[in-house]
């Protein structure tokens, strides 16, 4: 089962075509990053397809916004975009002449079928920024559920139409949207890989780092300001932590071995890390400023994949300890450890969700790798895809969407699911094969 278990790892790592020497252990990923400094708008842009079948779908219906034409950009597609990839809303668009001021004719619309309707219109103003407002009616109750508006330049109208999103979200399923949120995910093109930051549709892309040395496991410091990642610049593998809107970054583990995995704590004070500075790899507990770090772990089997449960109380981490790479769960701080997954011999990389309840993962299964979800109260599992080789899950910081990469007609590309109806959502890339995943938390403002 290990060596199984190895030559998977180190398929994956072939891909990414890191030198098998500098790392040993196949369990050992989240390395490679360069310098990183935002190099602009992204040519690489995504389009959505959205599948599967709903059965508990919000019906909405949204107005093309009146003259949205002065806009760049298409306010109302981007909205009907975001509403859908949730999979949470059936969305239907109509032209009718009315703007956020017109009361709508509640009984017509209703004959018509409509529950839910949203109205809005594009202003350009004298000084080039757009005024961009909206209203969201409940047709059946007859009610004005309320509206906003924004003046925004040019360059900040998709986030208009995100935070547009994430308002109708929230009246409309008593949950928070994730639309204004950040992804992070990696790109190989050629020689080339980049670590890219976007929208949570993966559109309005900047890349962070353009580098010939490999990057993976990029993750999100709770103040959604900060990415920790591994970089082979070096030509070892070492974890930085970066600023996002600086630029800057500092070296936090760069220890004999490989340094990898890196998981922030929930306090965003320290990092969980993969080491194999005294010989096999094992968990680290390191200061985000580096430092002298603490052994969690004390097996001389390979422990890596950590990350925290969100009330940091405990790890969950990877680890070949059984005889196959299995999940396992161990206080914060180290101590006793105990197995987590017991149905199939080959479960990697965890992802817990905000609250705490789920645990997502990768389970290999007749030889192929899905994305599974627990229920860590019931210890209940269930398979969420029906693709073949799924890798590197992340849950929405709401919970309800899993980001993950997969192969689609032997590419790499971007998913979401939502873990309640399995309805999914493709991103397409267009600048090479995309993986390595990650979604940021709810920024102050959200």
């Amino acid at each position: 089962m290990l060596n199984a278990f190895m030559a998977r790892i180190e398929n994956t790592l072939s891909k990414l075509c890191l030198r098998a020497r500098t790392l040993r252990a196949g369990l050992v990923v989240g390395v490679a990053l360069g310098a990183l400094t935002f190099l602009g708008q992204a040519q690489a842009q995504f389009r959505v397809e959205v599948a599967g079948v709903g059965i508990t779908q919000i019906p909405i219906n949204l107005n093309q916004f009146k003259d949205e034409s002065l806009s760049p950009q298409k306010i109302t597609q981007i909205i009907q975009s975001d509403l859908e990839r949730s999979a949470k809303f059936k969305v239907s668009s109509n032209a009718f002449a009315m703007d956020e001021s017109s009361r709508p004719d509640f009984n017509g619309l209703r004959q018509k079928g409509l529950e839910n309707f949203v109205t809005g219109s594009v202003t350009k103003l004298a000084d080039g920024r757009f005024d961009v407002r909206f209203r969201l009616w409940d047709l059946i109750k007859t009610q004005d559920l309320g509206g906003a508006s924004f003046a925004v330049v040019a360059p900040d109208l998709r986030r208009a139409a995100h935070q547009i999103s994430d308002f109708i979200y929230e009246k409309l399923s008593a949950e928070k949207g994730i639309f204004s949120t950040r992804i992070a995910y990696v790109t190989k093109s050629a020689n080339r890989f980049n670590l890219w930051i976007a929208d949570a549709d993966g559109e309005n892309a900047q890349a962070a780092l353009t580098s010939p040395e490999p990057i993976i496991s990029p993750n999100w410091a709770p103040n959604g300001q900060q990415l920790a990642y591994v970089s082979f610049e070096s030509r070892k593998p070492v974890v930085y932590v970066h600023d996002v809107s600086s630029g800057k970054r500092k070296i936090v583990a760069n220890f004999k071995g490989s340094n990898s995995a890196p998981s922030w704590s929930p306090d965003g004070q320290s990092l969980a890390v993969t080491l194999s500075r005294d010989g096999g790899s094992q968990i680290y507990l390191i200061a985000a400023s580096g430092g002298e770090p603490q052994r969690l772990t004390q097996s001389s089997s390979i422990d890596t994949e950590p990350t925290f449960m969100p009330d940091g109380s405990a790890i969950y981490f990877v680890s070949d300890r059984g005889g196959s790479p299995q999940i396992y769960r161990m206080p914060a701080k180290g101590g006793p450890v105990a197995r987590v997954t017991f149905n199939g011999s080959y479960n990697i990389s965890p992802s817990l969700s905000p609250d705490g309840k789920f645990m997502t993962y990768i389970s290999r299964q007749g030889g192929q790798f899905k994305l599974y979800l627990m229920d860590l109260t019931t210890e209940r599992t269930q398979a969420l895809t029906e693709s073949t080789a799924d890798e590197k899950p992340s849950f929405a910081p709401n919970g309800k969407l899993i980001i993950y990469a997969t192969q689609i007609q032997g590419k790499e590309a971007l998913m979401t699911v939502n873990w309640e109806n399995k309805i999914s959502a493709r991103l397409s890339g267009q600048a090479g094969d995309i993986r390595e995943p990650h979604w940021g938390p709810f920024l102050k403002g959200n």
